[in-house]
């Protein structure tokens, strides 16, 4: 879903083909690499946003010895469901990395609803947590696990607090338009 975002986003901006946006990824930073983007999966998803006619081709652009460039525009179908995506990509994300292309086009959906949509992924892993750390009265503690389980309550307890302070602080720049 994360590269149909992109490719809606980026043709909301202008019209394009699959390797100009391929190698707009790899620079400076090499992101299709980093994330495992390949041309056929690049391709792929071309394709597929073309059949649920999210995009449509405008113009072949011939080059002598070179491979011909199909170009690419977003349809009126591909601005009204570009939003509906960056909602469910928050709606879905179980952290903040997950969440990295919707926030980057947040400029399309409104903020508030993503607001909204994170203050109850938050919730929920508040309300979560609150149930988890009562366990730790009914775990029995023996020289024999004291050590394994004081290191696993630690981790837990920090990746979790770690997970709601940054939630919370998104939330917030969010709000402020900071982000």
């Amino acid at each position: 879903m994360s590269i149909q975002i992109f490719i809606l986003s980026k043709l909301m901006e202008n019209n394009n083909y699959p390797y100009k946006l391929k190698k707009q990824l790899s620079e400076p930073i090499p992101l299709d690499e980093l994330s495992g983007l390949t041309e056929s999966k690049l391709y792929y998803h071309f394709e597929s946003l073309a059949k649920k006619g999210l995009i449509e081709a405008t113009e072949i652009i011939k080059e002598e010895h070179r491979p011909d460039k199909q170009v690419f525009a977003i349809t009126d179908k591909g601005r009204e469901e570009l939003p509906k995506l960056i909602y469910k990509l928050f709606e879905n994300a179980d952290d903040i990395t997950e969440m990295v292309i919707a926030l980057a086009n947040i400029k399309y959906v409104d903020r508030n609803k993503v607001a909204e949509i994170l203050e109850k992924k938050l919730k929920t892993i508040t309300n979560r947590w609150n149930e988890v750390s009562q366990f730790d009265s009914q775990i029995m503690i023996d020289e024999n696990n004291e050590n394994f389980v004081k290191f696993m309550a630690d981790y837990f307890s920090t990746k979790v607090e770690h997970k709601i302070y940054w939630l919370e602080e998104l939330i917030k720049q969010i709000k402020q338009e900071e982000i």
